[in-house]
């Protein structure tokens, strides 16, 4: 049996009747007390997932966020301990997933052994919110919500003021549905391969990656990761809460929670029976490669160097989860053997369909369309028209006349590329021929566009599969008649005056089954 289990922080309502709560505020409080150049307190801790406290103008200071918390940004450590340990956290890479695993438990030791001190139950563990368990836990716990402590007059170091939630009131919830649709969702569960460009769970193969550039459709950190970011964030004010900005993210105390839940999801995964990343490349880290190594401060002086190999697998770690389930709201997509069949192609038996056929993993790709360029995002809704190759499409059409149950039809996708911003905050609804097809998360845009990030000032390029939309113009006779889509972009929550999105381009990839 493992010696610590983490729990659902909804116990007992959510309150600080649940003793997890209540003494992770007790520890959190104590972490909150020391100074920032102390590698045991909360702010060097914040600083190892992000910082930015040289004040880039293009990012949030963390001297002017508002009190609570009160965010030092004085006394630094040295350099070398700076450029060991600070602004390690890894984004849109297959190491997302590892490297969020090891910080939780580096953080989670800290905060054990505050809580021994203070003769709270040596066996506690970091506990989980999961946002996606319906109408009611989809909220932020109320421990994180009120102001004082149960004694109505100790400060609540959990709560935070910059917390502005999806539609930017202060209401802290999660928004699972839009208008009937889903979108945070656990559909990432659906995937069977961990790594790839398009459909995948765990991210595309890359170096040491402290924001990179690309979002997989519906991989672990695209939904629900980067949705919950921003529901809890939010805009309001002129100011992103700091959940929505990755350089200030990790200073609230529902940070840890969240990524609580979305190890948990890892976990789920490989307990179906999907297996991580067999390369050398991922099981020995960036370090494996000569990047920087994954390190993490311990108490007592102490380090802890890792790699995803060190973390990969649950059973080989200490703590376990309460429970392991997660749901799904709706399929990703038809699955193959549905999609043939709704195509009239007809299956047999001894044909083994899975969703490896769907997936991602080494299938090549080729453009077949796109607009006419850049293009900039505005509160109301945004329109263009993605123009098809004549090559390009006439290979998509002879997917279909060719297709059988032994070769499936193209998948077909669509990718916003190099979107960049001066905000993170902002969440978008994309449709295509007057379809919804998917919502997408900014998080993370500001940082990925600047000139001296890892995808050298790129920005963000985003996947959503449309193969339903071509199989039903194929299906209604028109596919060889198509030369365009159009293509539509709604903000799901306002753009600030003083912001600016664009779109480098948006396009049509097929996928050869």
């Amino acid at each position: 049996m493992k010696k610590f289990l983490r729990k659902n922080a909804w116990n007992q309502e959510g309150t600080f009747d649940n003793s997890d709560l209540f003494w992770y505020a007790k520890a959190v409080a104590e972490m909150q007390s020391r100074k920032l150049d102390d590698p045991t307190s909360w702010w060097f801790f914040a600083a190892i997932h992000g910082e930015n406290i040289a004040g880039d103008p293009n990012s949030i200071n963390w001297n002017t966020i508002k009190t609570p918390p009160k965010v030092p940004t004085n006394p630094l450590p040295s350099t070398n301990i700076k450029d060991k340990y600070w602004n390690q956290c890894q984004h849109q890479t297959w190491y997302f997933a590892p490297w969020h695993r090891g910080y939780l438990m580096a953080l989670e030791i800290q905060i054990r052994t505050i809580v021994i001190e203070l003769k709270g139950p040596a066996d506690w563990a970091l506990p989980y919110w999961n946002y996606l368990n319906g109408e009611k836990e989809n909220k932020i716990p109320p421990a994180f919500t009120q102001q004082f402590l149960n004694d109505g007059t100790t400060p609540n170091p959990l709560f935070v003021t910059e917390r502005y939630g999806p539609d930017n009131d202060g209401n802290i919830y999660i928004k699972l549905f839009k208008d009937g649709k889903p979108r945070v969702t656990q559909n990432c569960e659906l995937k069977t391969v961990y790594t790839g460009n398009q459909n995948c769970f765990g991210g595309p193969e890359t170096e040491f990656s402290h924001y990179g550039t690309l979002f997989p459709q519906e991989s672990l950190e695209t939904n629900p990761h980067n949705f919950v970011h921003n529901d809890v964030g939010g805009v309001a004010q002129g100011n992103e809460g700091i959940m929505s900005d990755p350089n200030t993210a990790a200073l609230d105390p529902i940070f840890y929670l969240h990524h609580c839940n979305i190890d948990r999801m890892w976990a789920s995964w490989n307990a179906k029976g999907n297996n991580n990343p067999s390369q050398i490349e991922w099981l020995g880290g960036p370090k494996e490669i000569g990047e920087r190594e994954f390190v993490m401060p311990l108490i007592d002086g102490k380090e802890w160097i890792y790699t995803p190999n060190d973390v990969t697998n649950l059973d080989s770690l200490d703590y376990s989860y309460d429970n392991l389930e997660t749901k799904t709201e709706s399929a990703i997509t038809d699955n193959t053997s549905e999609r043939l069949k709704k195509l009239g192609i007809p299956t047999l038996d001894h044909v083994q369909l899975t969703e490896d056929t769907m997936d991602n993993n080494e299938k090549p790709t080729e453009l077949v369309g796109a607009n006419q360029g850049s293009f900039e995002i505005k509160n109301a809704i945004t329109k263009t028209t993605v123009n098809f190759s004549d090559k390009g499409l006439k290979k998509v059409s002879k997917s279909f006349l060719k297709a059988s149950a032994e070769e499936v039809p193209d998948r077909v996708y669509l990718v916003l590329e190099n979107v960049k911003g001066n905000i993170n905050a902002n969440t978008l609804e994309v449709s295509v021929n007057n379809q919804h097809v998917g919502f997408i998360s900014l998080f993370g845009l500001r940082n990925a566009s600047l000139g001296d990030s890892h995808g050298g000032g790129n920005g963000l390029s985003f996947s959503l599969d449309i193969t339903n939309i071509i199989d039903e113009l194929h299906l209604e006779n028109d596919l060889e008649n198509v030369s365009s889509l159009d293509v539509a972009v709604t903000p799901d929550n306002e753009i600030l005056s003083d912001t600016k999105i664009t779109v480098g381009r948006i396009s049509v990839y097929r996928e050869k089954q």
